[in-house]
């Protein structure tokens, strides 16, 4: 494979940088302070992300991350994004990494990338137009309700929450949390996972369902900090459902199919992830750069301190190694597809976190208590790269994929040569 951005991707890209450095950095910081002051139960949505989302739409830059067109009625062409492939959309997913609003204000914003996916590839011509056609135009926002509090939700096949078709309808009852975007003023629609037949194979006991956010019986019964951050205007929440009733036309698919659309939406997630993260890591190294030549102790430059230069060295080195994973990773999902890339999506979901969360927290220590505080966007950076070890599957998971996947190998030659 060639690493070098296409010529479609490198347009791209210095055009997603030219609206970074010249709308988001310079009105960024005062936009986080007024997001970090939110309290639970009084999220707002700052009119400085409405005025840039403007911006971007006139600028083209918008639902980039769709790999081919989408063709939605209602939807202008001029928003149904570019068609890049995960590897042409994988560095400017890098670049706005950098910054918390970019992927926000070009619509390329989790969950709602995933969901948007989601319904373009498996959702009818009603659940497009009612629920997709929004999203694509960023009128509204939503979330996806999957991971639960009283399992270990690593193994989906826990599931507790149940969707059980009644008739020509689906039942709802359960009690979901993480759920990324719920606390969002403009979040309308929920996907929710749930057990609809234990007695079918254990990949078709599940059914996605589209549940409208003013549902009776669905309850937010509270915003989780993550690590103190509340991640306010969506916020990650706990939501319960309580024979929440829905037509059997609400169910995305067919009712079992929930785990064959798990797989697909997750996938290309989580490239978006990793390269957000390799952006992150690249502006932590350069705070950590700038500190270890500006800042001075025992008479000398902190570079020239306690193996900082070495430190500073490792950081290089291992942000360029995850982002050529993470570039074979996309490339693999673009040629081969999910299944011939699902080795290389579990490393990289295992390799980029743990190596953003190492170069930021050497970056924390360079700034001293500074690092801890908010004056530095390292805190923020370090509970992202720390939760995102956990989310879509923890280390654990994906380390037992790529395992077996690797032993499989040495089984069937085993097995061949009898």
């Amino acid at each position: 494979m060639d690493f070098a951005p296409s010529p479609r991707a490198q347009e791209h890209l210095e055009r997603v940088d030219a609206f970074i450095r010249e709308e988001i950095e310079p009105r960024e910081e005062a936009h986080l302070r007024e997001t970090l002051a939110m309290r639970e139960g009084a999220f707002v949505v700052p009119p400085l992300v409405d005025e840039l989302k403007r911006k971007a739409q006139a600028a083209g830059l918008w639902n980039l991350f769709l790999p081919h067109p989408a063709e939605v009625p209602g939807v202008p062409a001029e928003l149904a994004g570019p068609g890049l492939r995960n590897a042409e959309y994988a560095v400017l997913a890098e670049r706005m990494g950098r910054t918390q609003l970019a992927p926000e204000v070009m619509n390329c914003n989790a969950p709602d990338t995933g969901n948007m996916e989601v319904l373009l590839a498996f959702g009818s011509p009603e659940q497009q137009e009612r629920w997709l056609a929004p999203l694509l135009r960023g009128e509204i926002r939503s979330a996806f309700c999957m991971t639960e509090p009283d399992v270990a939700s690593s193994d989906a096949t826990n599931m507790q929450a149940t969707a059980i078709v009644d008739g020509d309808e689906i039942v709802l009852n359960g009690r979901k949390w993480w759920s990324t975007g719920i606390g969002h003023p403009d979040c309308e629609v929920l996907i929710f996972m749930g057990l609809t037949d234990p007695e079918a194979h254990r990949y078709g006991q599940h059914s996605m369902v589209l549940v409208p956010r003013d549902t009776p019986g669905v309850t937010v019964e509270r915003m989780l900090p993550t690590m103190g951050f509340l991640d306010a205007p969506g916020g990650h929440g706990e939501v319960s459902f309580t024979d929440v009733r829905l037509p059997l036309s609400a169910v995305i698919g067919t009712p079992g199919g929930a785990f064959g659309i798990a797989q697909a939406r997750l996938g290309p997630g989580r490239v978006h992830h990793c390269m957000r993260l390799i952006g992150l890591a690249e502006l932590a190294l350069e705070h950590a750069c700038r500190r270890a030549t500006t800042r001075v102790a025992f008479g000398k430059p902190l570079a020239n301190l306690g193996g900082n230069r070495e430190r500073i060295a490792d950081a290089r080195m291992k942000i360029d190694q995850a982002r050529l994973l993470v570039l074979h990773a996309a490339w693999l999902l673009d040629t081969q597809g999910l299944q011939g890339a699902l080795g290389a999506v579990s490393q990289i979901k295992v390799v980029v976190p743990n190596m953003a969360q190492e170069v930021i927290d050497m970056a924390i220590q360079l700034h001293g208590g500074g690092g801890l505080s908010d004056d530095f966007p390292l805190a923020g950076a370090w509970t992202n790269a720390r939760a995102l070890r956990l989310a879509d599957g923890p280390d654990e998971v994906h380390r037992g994929v790529v395992a077996r996947l690797e032993l499989a190998r040495y089984k069937d030659a085993a097995e061949a040569a009898r």
